[in-house]
């Protein structure tokens, strides 16, 4: 079993930055894909980013494009989400997921919530006008 812990959210103003945590712990044995997703109430769950194994590639959807950053650290044990320019828009609960594997998925498969196998709980980010 792997857990995933978030952390980081909070309420920030638009034009603002957050950093959130993802905290990976059990059985990392091996290679893992991992990526953000987001949920706004009444929405579908929408693609934010992931990261290679390696972190040498990355993918985000065009309306987070050059403001959000995923990146994992040396010991592959936390992938973070930096935030910069914050709009109400991006006002959602914010989920790290997990895919066990060395391959980093072709898209739009990388998009699909049903290719990751493990799910934190969740950490909001609310984002004021």
């Amino acid at each position: 079993q792997v857990l995933l812990v978030e952390s980081g959210g909070g309420l920030v103003q638009a034009g603002g930055s957050l950093r959130l945590s993802c905290v990976v712990s059990g059985r990392t044995s091996s290679s893992y894909v991992a990526a953000w997703f987001r949920q706004a109430p009444g929405k579908e769950r929408e693609f934010v980013a992931a990261i290679s194994w390696g972190g040498s590639r990355t993918n985000y959807p065009n309306s987070v494009k050059g403001r959000f950053t995923i990146s994992r650290d040396g010991a592959k044990t936390t992938v973070y989400l930096q935030m910069n320019s914050l709009k109400p828009e991006d006002t959602a609960l914010y989920y790290c997921a997990v895919r066990l594997s060395s391959v980093f998925p072709a898209t739009p498969r990388l998009y699909d919530p049903r290719l990751y196998d493990f799910w934190g709980q969740g950490t909001q980010v609310t984002v004021s006008s």
